[in-house]
């Protein structure tokens, strides 16, 4: 019964035999090859328009070099107060900007406020040299906490953005799990709504490393090859990196796993609800899942062989929590299973 995140599940059987697929023979190195091409093509036709894609190997380096695509001397990223980006990246945006900063943002269960965001950025004169300068707004998608911006709430925030002059990153590592949540489109998600450059993210669903940076302002498509190079992410065999893509896209596998996921997880929060012994913390809306249960009955679980995490209690959180209790984080995958679901609901069924 592992819960403990979707990183821990291995790659979908077709991933791995596009792999072995085109692991022999000679191709192009560096991105150049056939099969690189043919990848950034589906990722065209994926977004409905040209966008430039690069391969990286992480989604720390994708989030990173997305900010520091527009880096500016005392330059200021605006993000969520519990994102990724800022809590769990050991500050490589700032390191790969050479010093810019990250801003934290409240909003209520992941999710930037707008008019948090619009005030925030608002204290920082463009021209003040002292304070330092406005530089990206950034927020994920799906959230560090299973929640899900709404088409609407993203076109709100780009708006906000493209007020202050400012660029819209989003952090995708989860994209999947949120599109098919939302029933839209990536073009819809993305740049209709005012996104300029994406960290997309398959290695949460299903690949075995594969990250890109999709950017959609293509003016900066140079100057972010540079960057890429600059910071050892550039695959030589990066054909390996577009094997997995080409399996992940193909007969639209990439939706049908996070459809899965987001099943597992609805069936494994319906388990929880109807449970005595632990409470939803709130409903989820993707791939996790959030409760509170005593920290006993975790102990209890984990014995008998349930692997989930502890999680901190989030800032805006307006449930109560108490003392012989804790926040705990459930996630599901490709390859959880219904049975493994189950039969942690029958550990907490009493």
């Amino acid at each position: 019964m592992n819960f403990a995140s979707d990183n821990w599940a291995g790659a979908h059987p077709s991933i791995a035999a596009g792999l072995s697929a085109h692991a022999g023979g000679f191709s192009t190195a560096y991105g150049d090859g056939a099969l690189d091409e043919a990848a950034y093509q589906r990722f065209n036709e994926i977004f409905e328009r040209e966008v430039a894609v690069f391969f990286v190997a992480t989604g720390t380096a994708a989030n990173s070099l997305s900010l520091t695509a527009y880096n500016r001397s005392g330059g200021i990223s605006f993000c969520h107060r519990e994102s990724h980006v800022i809590e769990d990246e050991c500050g490589a945006p700032e390191y790969f900007t050479g010093g810019s900063r990250l801003y934290a943002v409240d909003g209520a269960l992941g999710k930037i406020d707008p008019n948090r965001l619009d005030r925030a950025v608002g204290r920082f004169a463009p021209e003040s040299v002292h304070s330092g300068r406005p530089m990206a707004v950034s927020i994920t998608q799906s959230t560090e906490v299973g929640t899900i911006y709404t088409l609407n709430e993203i076109a709100r925030i780009s708006a906000i953005a493209k007020h202050h002059k400012l660029p819209l990153h989003m952090d995708g590592a989860r994209f999947a799990n949120a599109l098919v949540a939302l029933e839209t489109t990536p073009a819809e998600m993305t740049w209709k709504g005012g996104v300029d450059i994406l960290s997309f993210g398959g290695t949460k669903n299903g690949c075995w490393c594969a990250e890109a940076i999709v950017l959609f302002d293509l003016d900066r498509a140079r100057e972010l090859a540079f960057l890429r190079k600059r910071a050892a992410q550039l695959f030589s065999k990066s054909r390996f990196v577009a094997a997995q893509f080409e399996a992940y896209f193909k007969d639209e596998l990439w939706l049908d796993t996070a459809r899965h996921a987001n099943a597992m997880a609805a069936r494994l929060a319906a388990l929880i609800e109807d449970s005595p012994s632990a409470r939803l913390a709130w409903q989820p809306q993707a791939n996790e899942v959030f409760a509170v249960m005593k920290k006993a009955e975790a102990e209890r679980l984990h014995l008998a062989g349930a692997a989930f995490y502890d999680w901190h209690k989030l800032h805006d959180f307006d449930g109560h929590i108490g003392e012989d209790e804790a926040l705990y984080r459930f996630v599901t995958s490709f390859a959880t299973t219904t049975e493994e679901v189950d039969r942690f609901g029958q550990l907490i069924a009493g």
